[in-house]
């Protein structure tokens, strides 16, 4: 028993370390692949550099998109694509 209450302290820390930082993490790893994955043409988007445009083709083999701005078509890989952005971006106006 004596062993035990020693470790206790550890146990809490690595508990709460780990669903206040490590599972969330996981878990906004995992939407932002989804987002990623679910990308469409058509889909009006902000690439983390803060570029605005719209997907018009997606490459599966390379996993890249290529999007269209006021300035022209660029080539950026899908996790360039800013994920909150896009969304706050396509959410319809009140």
């Amino acid at each position: 028993m004596d062993g035990l209450s020693q470790f206790a302290p550890f146990i809490l820390m690595f508990a709460v370390v780990y669903f206040f930082m490590i599972a969330p993490q996981m878990k906004r790893a995992k939407q932002e692949k989804k987002f990623a994955a679910d990308l469409k043409r058509g889909d009006r988007v902000i690439t983390k550099s803060g570029m605005h445009g719209k997907v018009i083709e997606l490459n599966e083999k390379d996993s890249s998109c290529v999007i269209e701005t006021s300035a022209g078509k660029i080539k950026f890989e899908r996790s360039a694509i800013s994920m909150e952005m896009s969304r706050k971006l396509n959410l319809p106006a009140k």
